[in-house]
């Protein structure tokens, strides 16, 4: 196992706590204008249930009807997060391999259950895109998110189903795989790929992180392992009457349009952010998240800068694979983009001082 020089527990939302609760936030990878209000109205509306135990029947049938499988290819989860532990407190695994940089609950789960936990750190002088030949051939569990956090870079599904072998749990993160115009490159539904396992999160688009609910797909020998994994009644009444709305015909026409919409203001942030390449920062591109993540000369104290001028920016050194000179920043409206890079343009220069 590798010498622990990054916090692993170290998530966006720590940049917004506390003394950071006024800034403006560019740090956690939640839409902003959520969750929209009809979808309030249904979790008060399923406040009254609260005197009965959860029943998950329908928002699982529903899950499974969005992406054509039967429910027994589908598990409800407290988030995505809970998955990672699921996965690795269930499945007898010899060799786990993460591919990083990448959101790092997954490793911190594993090593949590005992695991020796290997890598594979994608370069940045490749854009950060899979090299399928990295990753060990025995490796009996691989872990992999598209789009990735925190690069943005959304790996071709022909790719990633390279990786799957005989004998191999082949894990996909696609948290943010519904913020992809079309969802272009999604595992999500397929059957024919063995071994693999598809996680989704609803907080991130739907602006339900308080709340927790998210879902796994996978063979059904698989969900049952999990199942067994998992505490009595794990997703609350609230999180279930969200999942069953979230994956309504209504509201995958609105994600959708929102995927376009943020596709546009990231545009508009990236275009932004070119202005500054002189002054030696860099955008991975293309980014295609809800989310992209820059390169630039003394970050850590830009970053310090940001928060005194009111922003919140996600530090990038916590990623395996990263250093301090890295930053995250979270796709938002035009105006809050434009309120931001006026206020780097600032940081940045008196960071040079």
């Amino acid at each position: 196992m590798p010498t622990e020089a990054h916090d692993l527990r170290h998530h966006g939302d720590a940049e917004v706590r506390d003394d950071g609760s006024a800034l403006v936030d560019l740090a956690v990878n939640v839409r902003a204008d959520t969750p929209p209000t009809w979808l309030r109205e249904r979790i008060a509306g399923s406040l009254g249930s609260l005197a009965a135990y959860p029943d998950g029947r329908a928002a699982r049938a529903a899950v499974a009807a969005r992406h054509g499988l039967p429910p027994e290819r589908v598990l409800l989860t407290a988030g995505a997060a809970e998955a990672f532990v699921l996965l690795a407190r269930a499945l007898k695994v010899r060799r786990p391999v993460v591919v990083h940089p990448q959101f790092t609950e997954p490793e911190a789960a594993l090593r949590d259950a005992g695991h020796t936990v290997d890598r594979v750190l994608l370069r940045e002088e490749d854009g950060f895109r899979l090299d399928t030949a990295a990753v060990p051939e025995d490796a009996d569990l691989v872990v992999i998110g598209n789009p990735t956090n925190p690069t943005s870079v959304l790996h071709p599904a022909a790719s990633l189903a390279e990786l799957a072998r005989p004998g191999r749990t082949l894990v996909v993160d696609e948290a943010f795989m519904d913020a992809v115009p079309g969802e272009r490159e999604a595992l999500a539904g397929r059957t024919d790929v063995p071994g693999l396992v598809v996680l989704r999160s609803l907080t991130k688009t739907w602006g339900l992180a308080g709340l927790r609910i998210g879902y796994v797909l996978a063979a059904p020998d698989t969900i049952a392992d999990l199942e067994r994994a998992q505490p009595l009644w794990p997703v609350s009444t609230p999180a279930l009457a969200a999942a069953e709305a979230c994956v309504s015909s209504p509201a995958l026409a609105e994600a959708g349009h929102a995927a376009h919409r943020i596709a546009a203001d990231r545009a508009h942030l990236v275009a932004g952010l070119g202005e500054f390449a002189s002054a030696g920062l860099r955008v991975v591109e293309p980014a295609e998240g809800p989310f992209v993540l820059v390169r630039l000369p003394r970050a850590a104290a830009v970053r310090r800068y940001l928060r005194e001028l009111g922003f919140a920016v996600r530090r990038g050194d916590t990623f395996p694979g990263l250093g301090e000179e890295w930053l995250r920043l979270a796709v938002r409206d035009r105006g809050t983009v434009n309120g931001f890079l006026g206020a780097l343009d600032q940081a940045m220069a008196l960071a040079r001082r």
